[in-house]
Formats: C-alpha cells, structure tokens, sequence
C-alpha cells in the first residue's frame, strides 16, 4: 500500500486512508477506504483498491457515511437530563461537569451499595466490544459487564465451544487474508466447497471475514453448500442447499457424521493421532441416520448422504458457521458437531481448510486481562457466575438472563446504576422479552448512555448523554475477530471532528484516570496503541497508520508442532491435549459429553397443540445491506432501500391466509406481538416465517410512551426469556412459533 495515509489535494480538500469498523455499527472487518474532506465536512467515501482484503470494495453503509456524520439529529456534545425519563428534555453540558456528575455518582453507589451495584451493559459486534470491559472491570471497578442477549447468543456460544473443544481461538474459513499475494501465495490453496451454515457473509461482514471474498473464491473455482432456512443470493448459486427447519440443525450436522464414519470417509490418521473420544461419537451418531434425520430436518435423505460424502472426500472443504449455531438452546451440540465434522474430515489447520487462531491476543487480550485488577472477593459478586460455571469460564460477563432477574428480584443483591456502551437494546437487537428489560431497568436510579443518535433505550433510561464519534473521528485499531483469529490488523485514522464527541478508549482513559489511574498511565490514545502494539509486533501506532494493514504470518498444522499449547508440546489446548469429540469439560459441568440433537422448546414436533394455533415456524434476524441491527433507520439513502420491518412468507401461505404482498400483518404468539409488511416470496418453506429486527422509528414522537415507536415492530416481544440450553449458552430467536394475519396500517 501506499505509505502515506493524508495526502492534500490541489482544491483544498485532502484525503484519508482508513480502514471501518464501529460507530456506525459494523463487525471488524476492517474495510478500507478513502475519506474525502473539505473544510471540517466529509464530501465523499470511497472504497481503496490498495486494501489486501477488501480491494476498493464497499457497502451501502460505508458510501452514506456523509448522511450519517453530519445528520442533524446526531448528538455531538455531553448532555444531562433535566425533567423526568422519558420527557424528552435535556441540557448541553461540557464534559467536566458530566464528568463530575459520573465519579460524584459512582463513589456514592460504591460506599452505599459496593461497586458490584453498578452494571455495564454492552452492544454487540461492535468495536465498543474492546473497550467496554475494562470500562467496567477497569475504569468503574464494577465485576458486572452484560451482553444483553439471551443465552449470549452471538459469537460467545461459538467462541466458547471452539475453547472448549479445540483450546483454540476462532476457527475460520481459510481465504488467503493472512497474505499481501493472497490467493498467489505458494502455501495456500483453494477450497474445493465451503460450507455456509446459517450464515450469510456478503450482508453480515461477520467478525473478521470480509463476505464477497465468497465471490473470490467462487470465481477462481470453489462450490458453495448452503445451509439455511432461507435461499438467499449466495445459494441460488450453490452446488447444495439444505433447506432445513429452523432449530433442527443439530440433527443434521449429526446425520452427516453418520455417513462419514459408517462409509469410512473420514481421514483416519488425523483421527487417530488428534482426536479424542472417536468410538463413543461412533456410537452416538448411529441414533441419526440420514432417513430419521430427513424426517426430523425436512431435508430430503439422499441430499444429507451427498453432501456428507463430498465432506468426506473433497479437501480441503471448510466449514463456515453463523449466528444460527448462537441462537439455538441446541446450539453448543451443534457447535460441537459441527467442529467434529471439521476434525474428522482433515479440515482443521491446513491449507484451504479453517484456520485457527489464539483464544486472545492482542488487544483482544487485553480487554480480559484488566479484570486481573479487581479484587477476587468482588469478581466472584459477578452476576450468574456461580450459577452458569461453564458460561462464567469462558466469558467475563454477566450471565445476561440472571442479570434480568437480578434487575427484577434484587437478588443477589440490588443493581442501581446502568452504563449503556453502544447498546439499544429495548429496541428488537439484542434482548429477548425487551419490554421485561424495559420495566426492570426504570428502576435503575442513574444511567449513562454513549451513541451517536438519541434511541428508545437512551430516552428510556439515560440521566447523562455521552457523543460517541464515528470511526472516521477517532484514532484506533480494528482487529479481526477481536484477537481470537487476527488475520490482519487496520489502522483507523482520525480524518476530522464533529462537536465534542469522545471515543471509547479516550472515555476509558479520562474516566480511569479520575477513579482509579493507576491502571490508565496513558495521555492520548496513540499512547495506548503505542503500548498495545510494540510489545507482541514491535511496531507504533504511527507505523502502521504508515503500512495501512498489518498481515501476520500464518503456520498451518500448529497442532503438529508444539504452537497451539501453552507447555510447547504437540496437540491441542484441551484437557487431554487432543480435539474433544468427546468433551472432558461438558462432563465436569454435568452436560453430555456428546452432542446430542434436542427438539426446540416449542414446534411442530415438541408442542403439536399449540402448533395447531401457531402453525408458523418463527426465524429471525437476518442481516440486511442497510442496517446493522437497529442503526441507521435515520439515514434517508437507507432507510428509501429498506424502509419497513418485512416478514417473508411463502405464496401459497399468504393465499392461505389471505395475506397479499405488501400487506401489514401481525404476528404473534404466547408471548407477544410484532407489526411487519409482508414480502411473498418462493425462497421461504411454506411452513416458515422470517422477520427482520431491530426496528424503531426516529421520526416518531420521542416521549414516552411512544419512545420512536419502539414497541409497534418489536419482534423479540416474541422471544421468551431464559429459554437457554444446559450450559446457559443459545435462546430461541431462530426457532419459535407464530401465527400471522393482515391487520390496518
């Protein structure tokens, strides 16, 4: 890449090279890009050709940035409430006096309450996800950090598993990222499939997979299997699609080890030298043949043995797994089904093949690291640690249902101030039951929200507003999945400001400095980056603003030699030093040690009355071009692609039901209710319904009770609470019931 990252061009403007992530919402991808300015203003973004990754490509989002950082409802200086919640009444402050407010606050709850009264609640995928731990561990003190979503249904589930059963990071799909020749490179080589299973990369961007090198792939040769609910772009192109219901992947993914180990398809030296726990997953798998499980998934008997046998004798063949394995009380069966495939058919660690990282590295490492400097007796406060051990292990948060119920009951203990980083969570994101979240958290006695734009869940709660900037504000680092797979490192580069907005780590700095500075020595953020990058890759900040992206080298077959283990010994970093097909972990915890298919709570087969009532299976959440959960809703270039919540229905179900394309219609169930368009189309089984989140409404009245309409679209009003599997990992927003009938605009 170019090593200059502002250049000043002839007419006065200049240019900034940068690579995305958050706000506005965005996993770490890492995009890059092209930011043009003039005179304080953002003319125009567009994609730079010299990014290894991305390659000049971007969304719709990253193009109406201009829309976005100079939108007149932004919030771009501190402010405090004055009135009562809910009134829509505030007042500019400067950041001293907020400041003040906040640690007059925070001391008055520690010496009343202890510090562990004080919960920070985080949003999700976001570049907050770094710096909203030591927020809370660090800066506050407080043990309480909270994901909002039931079952820590996003990322943590699959994140967890791959700990537990491969003591390993992240495993993804290998696509030539770690390399500047990319798929020239002399070692790599090109996967013959790749398995998408409930995911859909090209409009999710997830954690640190950019989606179209899907396309790449495709164009030089690789065959896609897809397996969804849904037939999206990418499986309209596929060799297979495996249209399953909703909730029954674990079966599947248990019918396909049935045919791989019965015909012998799987590579036996691999199995024989890494894993641990082969005969008795030899013996489970004979509980799902392929024509039990056709009956169980939908997807007819010789689909499951073809696409099992190519699994089996086509290498290298990836496997590439999405939210579905998150959002599903079945899904840390799944999860460890899923990982079993990929042992057993050689696809771990090799060329081509899933690529695996560290647990944390980096400033992914950091983020926990700073728990270290909270007393024990106080970390052990954290709420449902005790309860949800195998949770509590692998992730440094709350348990997000007890939290509810801690808000609810007071038990353990009462929780009286709120920290909300990024998180709009009454809006249908990231909570299940969001109006139970909404009467719990009004008895909080003080908030604090940090955004951008004033949302339900700031009008709802907030006592102090905090002006976050857009990443094309701030100076920072975007990791690929957050130091668990760091295939390359980006610099994000401050190209100009907006009013007085504050980032999350100079927030983290100037907080910690006032509360506890001897953990936050120091002055600036490059000082900070400066400190996180010299030590693990030996250079500053300021070098790689220089280099644009940082790609580290990648080892394949770690496990081989000694590189995957603390001690330096050959295997894997697991109880037994082997991949866990059989799970010493999940035993001590009381779990199967196997995975298992479970029906979902309700269904077709586990509530055949009630599914007389309900007679649609519900799947929710998948992604759009135009949002990232509930953002952006306020951009008019968006919001004229996608301007309403859509529920997708089959044709011949719509007839059935009366319901014509473009109708308003409600669905509803035991637990709620939620007003959407309807969208007719083939690609949807007819015995399925799929609805988008995260809606709201900005141009509606701000007051309470309306709060932008939060409630009118609110399909997680429909998700039940604390429906989560026996390690307390997974809920139901891709697997419930529901009926549907047209109502009045």
């Amino acid at each position: 890449m170019e090593n200059q990252w502002k250049k000043f061009n002839q007419d006065g403007s200049y240019t900034v090279r940068t690579c995305g992530w958050s706000p506005p919402g965005d996993h770490p991808v890492g995009c890059g890009m092209k930011l043009h300015v003039k005179d304080g203003k953002l003319l125009k973004v567009e994609g730079d050709p010299e990014h290894p990754i991305t390659q000049g490509r971007l969304c719709i989002r990253c193009l109406s940035l201009p829309e976005y950082v100079h939108h007149p409802q932004r919030i771009t200086y501190p402010m405090k409430r004055v009135g009562e919640r809910g009134e829509d009444k505030w007042q500019r402050i400067s950041w001293d006096e907020a400041w003040d407010i906040i640690v007059e606050k925070i001391n008055y709850f520690k010496e009343t309450s202890g510090m562990e009264s004080i919960v920070v609640f985080g949003g999700t995928g976001r570049e907050a996800c770094l710096y909203y731990y030591p927020l809370a561990f660090s800066s506050i003190g407080t043990p309480n950090c909270c994901y909002a979503l039931s079952g820590w249904s996003c990322y943590g589930p699959r994140c967890s598993i791959t700990d537990y059963i491969l003591g390993a990071g992240y495993p993804e799909i290998d696509f030539a990222g770690y390399y500047p020749d990319r798929y020239e490179h002399e070692g790599y080589v090109l996967p013959k499939y790749v398995v998408l299973w409930g995911k859909n990369p090209l409009m999710s961007n997830p954690d640190g997979f950019f989606g179209h090198s899907l396309i790449d792939l495709m164009k030089r040769g690789t065959k896609m299997i897809c397996v969804d609910p849904r037939i999206h772009w990418l499986a309209t192109r596929a060799e297979y699609v495996l249209q399953l219901r909703p909730g029954s992947d674990t079966a599947l993914a248990l019918g396909l080890l049935n045919v791989i180990i019965n015909e012998e398809l799987y590579d036996r030296d691999f199995v024989e030298n890494w894993t641990y726990g082969f005969e008795e997953l030899k013996e489970r798998v004979q509980e799902y043949p392929p024509e039990i499980v056709s009956e169980i998934t939908w997807v007819p008997k010789q689909k499951i043995i073809d696409v099992a046998r190519i699994l089996g004798t086509c290498h290298p063949a990836p496997i590439q797994w999405g939210l579905a394995v998150d959002e599903n009380p079945n899904g840390v069966q799944l999860g460890h089904a899923l990982l079993s495939i990929a042992a057993i058919t050689g696809n771990l660690d090799v060329p081509g093949g899933i690529t695996l990282g560290p647990p944390a590295s980096m400033l992914g490492k950091w983020r926990m690291e700073v728990r270290s400097q909270m007393p024990n007796e106080l970390w052990e406060k954290r709420i449902g640690a005790a309860e949800w051990p195998a949770l509590s292990t692998a992730m440094a948060t709350t348990h997000p249902d007890e939290t509810l119920d801690t808000l609810e009951t007071g038990k353990p203990y009462k929780l009286r101030m709120g920290w909300f980083n990024s998180s709009n969570f009454i809006t249908p994101t990231c909570s299940a039951q969001p109006d139970r979240w909404y009467r719990a958290l009004k008895q909080l006695e003080f908030c604090v929200v940090q955004d951008c734009f004033m949302t339900p869940t700031a009008q709802a709660f907030g006592d102090i507003f905090l002006p976050l900037p857009t990443f094309a504000e701030h100076d920072g680092v975007v990791i690929t999945h957050f130091g668990r797979n760091a295939i390359f490192l980006g610099a994000i580069n401050k190209a100009f400001e907006v009013g007085e907005c504050k980032s999350d780590i100079e927030v983290c700095i100037e907080l910690g400095k006032r509360l506890h500075p001897e953990h936050w020595p120091w002055n600036t953020a490059e000082e900070f980056f400066d400190d996180q990058l010299k030590p693990e890759l030996g250079i500053s900040f300021d070098d790689l603003r220089n280099m644009g992206v940082y790609q580290p080298n990648y080892e394949y077959k770690k496990y081989e030699k000694g590189l995957l283990r603390f001690d330096g010994e050959p295997g894997f970093n697991t109880v037994t030093g082997m991949v866990e097909l059989c799970s010493t972990l999940f035993e001590s915890w009381g779990e199967d040690a196997l995975p298992y298919f479970k029906e979902p709570h309700y269904g077709p087969n586990s509530t055949p009355e009630l599914f007389k009532e309900y007679p649609f299976v519900l799947t929710t959440g998948a992604r759009k071009f135009t949002s990232f959960h509930s953002e952006h809703r306020q951009i008019p270039t968006l919001r004229e692609i996608d301007p309403d919540p859509v529920v997708e229905i089959h044709p011949d179900s719509a007839e059935k039901y009366g319901i014509k394309e473009g109708d308003w219609v409600c669905l509803e169930n035991m637990f709620g209710k939620a007003k959407l368009k309807a969208h007719l189309t083939a690609t949807i089984h007819p015995k399925v319904v799929h609805a988008t989140h995260g809606w709201w409404f900005p141009e509606q009245d701000a007051k309470e009770p309306h709060l932008y309409g939060v409630w009118e679209s609110n399909i997680n009003t429909l998700i039940p609470h604390k429906h989560i599997g026996k390690l307390g990992f997974g809920a139901p927003f891709k697997s419930l019931i529901c009926k549907a009938y047209r109502v009045e605009e």
